[in-house]
């Protein structure tokens, strides 16, 4: 396949992920096409407004089309496809539709689809129903932190101009040079992937070992321990807590998952209440002024609330199957308010 920088790309979503990548896709250069369901059309004809918690900048991001019906993919020309819905989403009904006719447009073509979506080794479900090839599809997602504005509650640092980000559709902070993250699944897609984002001037897209990229969602435990504390600062999370140990063991536990491999016994071993927490403290750091908290609470804990369920209980799942019993998983969902 050759790219350039008037590559097409498919954005399938246009929540947080896929307006922010498909502003720094235009950076670069790619025409970019919405796929969403009719009831955002109406939002998504007026230019949007992109808050950078960066540069205290409000950028606004037009001139891409939109589709809303997922069978005009057939007999359309893309470089890539990006899926950006969650995982939930994505295995549910209408998210099968897509997938479907993802297949059924893209199957025997030049096309590569880059899958954003978050699970436990949802590429491999993806490449079952789709039917495309294995080296047609790689694994990404942002690297940057993005939400949408007015259904966070944000507290205001310094450095953030407050009647720019009420004018915002959407803000994002990146936490580093890289933006945007894909692994090695497909070595070629993840390359001419990454060489087309890093057109864009302001980002960065990062390739990841493919154990690495699969042991990112394996941290999703902490995640939810920190709900239960109500979101404190990470600062102030103690390592004794209960909740907190309770929460580190199920990390382990997630990691010694047969899917994850032996990078996945070792990342186990090394897993301690203390390098758990400073990786969250590493973030809250880098994130200012975003409020790192305040996202937290917004995308862990309602936003992909249904996404990360969904992980934690195929954990359970397949933990069954390979005969762990995952007592600290299970105590932790056990405490979720029901």
């Amino acid at each position: 396949m050759t790219r350039s920088n008037a590559a097409s790309v498919c954005i399938v979503g246009a929540g947080s992920m896929g307006i922010v990548t498909g502003y720094h896709l235009s950076l670069a250069g790619a025409d970019v096409t919405f796929l969403v369901r009719p009831h955002r059309e109406e939002q998504l004809t007026r230019p949007q407004k992109l808050y950078s918690f960066d540069d205290d900048g409000l950028n606004t991001y037009t001139g891409y089309e939109l589709l809303t019906d997922p069978a005009g993919l057939a007999g359309s020309s893309f470089d890539f496809v990006l899926v950006t819905l969650d995982g939930a989403a994505l295995r549910a009904e209408a998210g099968q539709k897509v997938v479907d006719e993802i297949g059924r447009a893209f199957r025997g073509t030049s096309t590569a689809v880059i899958l954003g979506s978050v699970g436990i080794d949802l590429r491999t479900w993806f490449l079952e129903r789709s039917g495309l090839a294995d080296d047609q599809v790689t694994n990404g997602g942002l690297g940057m932190w993005a939400y949408e504005a007015g259904r966070a509650d944000m507290p205001l640092h310094d450095g953030v101009s407050a009647d720019l980000l009420a004018q915002a559709d959407y803000g994002y902070r990146h936490l580093s040079p890289a933006g945007f993250v894909v692994d090695l699944s497909a070595p070629q897609v993840a390359h001419e992937f990454a060489a087309l984002y890093n057109n864009n001037g302001v980002s960065h897209c990062a390739e990841l070992p493919i154990d690495a990229y699969k042991l990112i969602v394996s941290v999703s435990p902490a995640s939810l321990a920190w709900e239960l504390l109500d979101w404190p600062a990470a600062t102030d999370i103690d390592t004794t807590d209960e909740t907190w140990q309770l929460g580190v063991e199920a990390v382990k536990e997630f990691r010694r998952l047969s899917v994850f491999g032996s990078a996945g016994i070792a990342a186990s071993e090394e897993t301690t209440a203390e390098n758990v927490l400073e990786v969250f403290r590493q973030a809250e750091r880098a994130a200012l002024p975003m409020d790192a908290t305040a996202f937290m609470a917004y995308h862990h804990g309602s936003k992909l609330a249904g996404q990360g369920n969904e992980v934690l209980d195929e954990a359970v799942r397949r933990g069954e199957t390979e005969g762990a019993e995952m007592p600290a998983l299970r105590a932790l969902l056990k405490k979720l308010p029901h």
